[in-house]
Order: structure tokens, then C-alpha cells, then sequence
């Protein structure tokens, strides 16, 4: 079993140490390790605990003399002195010693001139399986010859004490841009692993005059590519996974002089009120591979209530995009031609698009 060393972080005293595993045999240490359960159509479900979302307030990024004048401090984007941050770091680290342990190193950026490599640390295998199913995968010849730019260490159970670490709650999500670091504590929610990628792209594709974009994108057998905007839930990942067009994305993406690239390797789609019938290629990639978070399981013959909203309305799936069909890859394209904001307005005032 390949292995990876840890030290170099901090990170030592740990149990085995899984490097890359194939998705099936994270499927296996997930299901072994009683994280979750196999669904009917083969996906793995898990149940994320107290956090089925995002928690934007625990978000923190470490105030250091580099990055201070280049951040836009404010609600969204909250200070934490290096000093905390270190804290938070070596108590983690002790809390991962004699734990098992499961590493994805992969990359950010279909163009390969604005890539970026990721090496992500994971508690849970699940948790793996989901980034290792988002990320660009890397070849065996990359993988050989990898070198991170930055770290995700992702410790659901550690929690931090906010009168002592001077954050919000049990959860936090910090950042340190000097140390190249992300440190995920207290929620087992994996969205919170994606978006602390793309917190990082943020910040460094535009130094490399790229515009990194919230948007789904894709592309039509003339080359005519189109990107939708919008929030979350508004349909970005429903209108771009079109069986006439291919897929580039369907979250997060660059637009570069030459054109636009997926930052990712993988969707991450809602899942409550699925239907075969209205989304057919999202239906399909559920499937073995994918993990399905906070969709209600039949404890009998396991299969998936997409219409249950009981455990959350923010029921979700990871699943690398190449289960779609007609999926662009790698995720490429030229300029595009057509750009749609899409709105979520329950007043009415604004269009739907």
C-alpha cells in the first residue's frame, strides 16, 4: 500500500498512512470503518452530523505582513493572528497521532499553465473519496514527480475551544497563505473541503491574470461555450449538465486570455427533489464512486429518497465529472459566447434569468 510521509508538517506518532487510494478501496476503508452506507445504485452515503452546510462565520484566513494589503478584510473574510493559527495547527497535530490517516494529492486547474497541487489530509475515508473524485487526478508519471503547493488537513473530530482559539465555535476553516496551509476543524460537511480550494485559487489566479469564476460552464459542438452564473441552488449545475452540450464544470472556473478551464475535476450537485425525469445525467452519475451526503436511506433495501428534506434541504453528491457522458476533458474551452446570470428571486422582482 502506497504510503506518504507526514513528518515534514508535523504530523507524526500516526497509524497507517493511506496515499491515493483508488476510489473502490476508499469505498471499502469507508464502509469498514462504519462512515457510511452503500446505497442500491452503489453510491456511498454518509450523514455529515451537526453541519450540513457551510459555515461562512467559522471561516478564517491568518493576518500575516504578505497577503495583509492584498485581502479584503471584512464579515466574509476574517482575521486570525499567525500566532492562533499556529496554536489551532499543533493541537491538531496531536490530535492526529495514532489515527489513520488517508492523503489525495491532485491538482486544481485544467490548464495546466494555472494549475495548482493540492496534497489533502483526510480523518475520515470518505472524506477522501470526495476529493479524490473532485480534484483533477493526477497520472501515475505526476504522481511520481508531485510536489504540493498547498495542504488541506481536513480533522472533523478535532474541535477547537473558541474562548481559546479566538474563533467562532467548535468549527473553523483557517487559512495561512504564507505557510500554504488550510486547516478544516469540527464539520464533517465536504463542501467545506472544495471551497477552501477554491478560496486558495481565488487568491492566487488572479496574480496570474486570471479571472476565477462561481459559474457552471459548457460547450457546444461548434466550440461556442457558455457560462451561468448564480448562488447556490439557482440551477448552475442543473442547466449546464445539457445532453445537446458538453459539460466543462459546474462550479468553479478561470478565464484566462486564452479562454476558460474547470478548476475541478468533479461536480458537486443538489440532490434534494432529483427526479430521473427533469435531471437525468445528475440521476446517473449517482452511482458507484460518487458520495451522497444527508439524502434519507432506506433501511431495508437502501435505496435513496431524494424528496426527504428532513435531515437538510442541502442534500448533496460529489462525483468526478467524466461520469457525465458528454463530460469536456479535459475541462477546456475558448471564449465564451454567451454569459447568463441566473436569480433565485421569491418576490418575483428579478427574472429567473
Amino acid at each position: 500500500m502506497a504510503t506518504v510521509n507526514l513528518e515534514k508538517l508535523g504530523i507524526i506518532n500516526t497509524s497507517e498512512v493511506y496515499h491515493n487510494l483508488s476510489a473502490p478501496a476508499l469505498v471499502e476503508k469507508a464502509l469498514a470503518r462504519g462512515e457510511g452506507k452503500l446505497a442500491d445504485n452503489g453510491a456511498l452515503c454518509v450523514f455529515t452530523g451537526k453541519y450540513t452546510g457551510r459555515s461562512p462565520k467559522d471561516k478564517f484566513i491568518a493576518d500575516e505582513p504578505s497577503v495583509h494589503d492584498l485581502i479584503d478584510w471584512n464579515n466574509e473574510n476574517r482575521p486570525i493572528s499567525p500566532e492562533k493559527f499556529d496554536a489551532i495547527f499543533r493541537r491538531m497535530t496531536a490530535y492526529l497521532q495514532n489515527r489513520e490517516l488517508y492523503v489525495f494529492d491532485g491538482f486544481a486547474g485544467a490548464d495546466p499553465k494555472f494549475r495548482s497541487s493540492f496534497r489533502v489530509i483526510n480523518e475520515l475515508a470518505s472524506q477522501n473519496l470526495f476529493i479524490h473524485q473532485l480534484l483533477i487526478r493526477p497520472t501515475e508519471a505526476e504522481l511520481e514527480s508531485f510536489a504540493e503547493d498547498f495542504t488541506i488537513i481536513a480533522a472533523p473530530g478535532f474541535k477547537c475551544i473558541p474562548e481559546l482559539d479566538g474563533v467562532h465555535s467548535e468549527a473553523a476553516i483557517l487559512l495561512s497563505f504564507e505557510r500554504k496551509l488550510v486547516l478544516i476543524a469540527g464539520s464533517q460537511y465536504a463542501g467545506e473541503i472544495k471551497k477552501s480550494v477554491f478560496s486558495v485559487m481565488n487568491f492566487v489566479l488572479p496574480q496570474k491574470g486570471v479571472f476565477s469564476m462561481h459559474c457552471s460552464a459548457n460547450v457546444g459542438h461548434d466550440g461556442d461555450s457558455a457560462l451561468f452564473f448564480g448562488l447556490s441552488g439557482t440551477g448552475k449545475t442543473t442547466l449546464s449538465a445539457d445532453p445537446a452540450r458538453k459539460l466543462i464544470g459546474d462550479d468553479e472556473h478561470g478565464w484566462s486570455k486564452d479562454g476558460i478551464f474547470n478548476i475541478e475535476g468533479g461536480c458537486y450537485a443538489k440532490c434534494i427533489n432529483l427526479s430521473r425525469e427533469n435531471e437525468p445525467q445528475i440521476w446517473d452519475a449517482i452511482r458507484f464512486g460518487s458520495l451522497v451526503e444527508n439524502v434519507v436511506i432506506d433501511e431495508n433495501d437502501r435505496t435513496l429518497d431524494y424528496n426527504d428534506g428532513s435531515v437538510t434541504e442541502n442534500t448533496r453528491v460529489g462525483y468526478p465529472v467524466e461520469y457525465i457522458p458528454n463530460a469536456q476533458i479535459p475541462g477546456i474551452a475558448g471564449h465564451p459566447k454567451t454569459v447568463i446570470f441566473l436569480t433565485a428571486d421569491a418576490f418575483g422582482v428579478l427574472p429567473p434569468v
